[in-house]
């Protein structure tokens, strides 16, 4: 069985090695117009084709990542095997998100949650799956499932809505909570147009999530949403609202649940944030601890377009967000970020699924 695996392992990385380095040997020329802070740099940190979301195990000394193709991708962080991508699961259906816990290898598709067991990735790779979840609605429009594990081991899961502006229906529109194995699942949180972000607050262990605003309503208009879901319950607006306080057309003559929650930032209008990722390391400047990373995909529906970055969101002293700035900007015509983790040393990670590469941003003063 090992032979088996690792000839077939070696062919896929004789397969994926072509693919690092010409990608690396283009890119490398393409990220000199990557603007950063003084003291922060840029490399390429590996190749995975349509890279999505992000998931470290420090344990496996693996970066795992999603794709919005059918595969998803190991990338060894430490060994003889490091930077090298390897291909560890296929034939799936849009698996984007990808989440590491508990000796477990999470995937969400687009119709299911699944699961893989596995304490190496020799055992990853041929793990059946475990289908834990798939009351969802199987739509490509807005089917990217993102992963994310509270501080008591409970996992949420996006389910976005299935339109531009429609009523969300059952599990549309909401973020789910539910046990590791799946079982017990509730709505955490709805009136969510498409969400393909999530993070918890290190401190205080609030979700927070970033809000794709609706498409059709002007050049300036819905503003995109970094929201945060203290406690379960909570509706976010939509779709009364666009984004932010842009009410739609569609809804304009309903009234809007009383509850309904405003963002505590938002950005401008189709800069599409997605991934977002609070800092724990110490290889950052200090200030930079507990505050938010959000990768914004960028703008296909606006005339002069936006994002296509990674922003930095500045949080106060009472842990709750306040303003945002670029932190890494310079993608625009060529590249796409995704999603937003952290090594172990500090560095961060960026997916860009346009050109199928990770990034790794450091910092030496």
């Amino acid at each position: 069985m090992r032979g088996k695996f690792l000839s077939r392992l070696a062919s896929a990385i004789l397969g994926l090695v072509l693919v690092v380095s010409t990608a690396c040997a283009n890119e490398t020329r393409q990220l000199d117009k990557i603007r950063l802070q003084p003291g922060f740099s840029i490399a390429v940190f590996g190749s995975a084709p349509g890279a999505r979301s992000i998931s470290v195990s420090p344990k496996l000394k693996v970066v795992f990542v999603g794709s919005k193709d059918d595969a998803v991708y190991a990338i060894p962080f430490e060994g003889a095997e490091a930077g090298k991508t390897l291909l560890l699961k296929s034939n799936l259906r849009v698996p984007h998100g990808v989440a590491w816990q508990d000796g477990y290898l999470y995937v969400g598709e687009q119709h299911r949650i699944t699961r893989y067991r596995g304490d190496s990735l020799e055992a990853l790779s041929i793990a059946p799956a475990e289908t834990i979840f798939k009351d969802i609605t199987d739509s490509a429009w807005h089917g990217r499932r993102d992963l994310a594990f509270d501080p008591d081991g409970m996992l949420y899961v996006t389910a976005g809505s299935p339109c531009n502006i429609c009523m969300p229906r059952g599990n549309q529109g909401v973020i789910l909570r539910m046990n590791p194995d799946g079982t017990e699942p509730t709505i955490f949180a709805r009136g969510i147009r498409n969400s393909v972000g999530m993070d918890f607050h290190p401190k205080t262990g609030a979700l927070h999530f970033t809000d794709n605003g609706a498409d059709q309503m002007g050049d300036d208009l819905p503003p995109e949403e970094l929201n945060r879901a203290a406690e379960a319950g909570l509706h976010f607006g939509y779709p009364y609202f666009g984004g932010g306080d842009a009410r739609t057309d569609e809804f304009f003559n309903t009234e809007p649940p009383r509850e309904a929650i405003q963002p505590d930032i938002t950005f401008s209008a189709h800069v599409a944030p997605l991934g977002l990722h609070f800092y724990l390391g110490s290889m950052f400047p200090k200030a930079m601890h507990n505050d938010a990373f959000v990768a914004q995909h960028g703008s296909w529906n606006r005339t002069t377009p936006d994002g296509y970055r990674v922003a930095r969101v500045h949080f106060d002293g009472k842990d709750r967000a306040q303003t945002w700035e670029p932190f890494a900007e310079g993608w625009l015509t060529w590249g796409r970020p995704v999603d937003v983790n952290e090594l172990p040393d500090g560095s961060i990670l960026v997916s860009d699924d346009r050109q199928g590469l990770i990034y790794r941003i450091s910092y030496a003063p």
